[in-house]
């Protein structure tokens, strides 16, 4: 099927646009999965304080992921969000399976949000000119996972 939602912006600026705000989803639905997989397994004497810090890190990528999906709806864009499509073009360092501790989950989401932020500032380039208001939405997203990762990066022992 065609394209059922019209556009605002050109073809190729929504094609740009589209492309980056799929790129975002995925990262931040995967960013989520990630998250919570940490909190499930976690142990350690800083349990409690990085458990609760995860569960922070699943809301604000379950949000934004609603909002990006919904932000490539209204340009006439279909958001991909299946499994398949995540586990096909995230870009998100692999996690461990199994009971890990609180410094290696710790030290895998400063990795992770440092794949993931790289990832985003490179969209925010890509849409300065194609959607300023997509553009705004990367913005405000990449500055709530840069709070997230320093948060971490302050837990880290070095």
């Amino acid at each position: 099927m065609g394209i059922v939602i019209s556009s605002p912006l050109p073809d190729d600026e929504r094609k740009t646009t589209g492309e980056a705000l799929q790129g975002a989803l995925v990262d931040l639905v995967d960013l989520s999965l990630v998250a919570k997989q940490a909190h499930w397994n976690l142990y350690g004497p800083r349990f409690r304080s990085v458990h609760l810090q995860l569960d922070e890190v699943v809301t604000t990528a379950r949000n934004f992921a609603d909002e990006v999906a919904e932000r490539a709806a209204a340009i006439g864009v279909s958001p991909d969000g299946r499994a398949v499509t995540i586990a096909a073009s995230s870009g998100l360092p692999g996690f461990p399976e199994g009971w890990i501790a609180d410094e290696v989950v710790i030290e895998h989401l400063v990795k992770a949000f440092g794949a993931v932020i790289e990832r985003m500032r490179t969209r925010i380039d890509e849409t300065e000119k194609a959607d300023p208001v997509s553009q705004d939405l990367l913005i405000g997203l990449t500055a709530a996972l840069e709070k997230h990762s320093w948060m971490f990066q302050a837990e880290s022992r070095g």
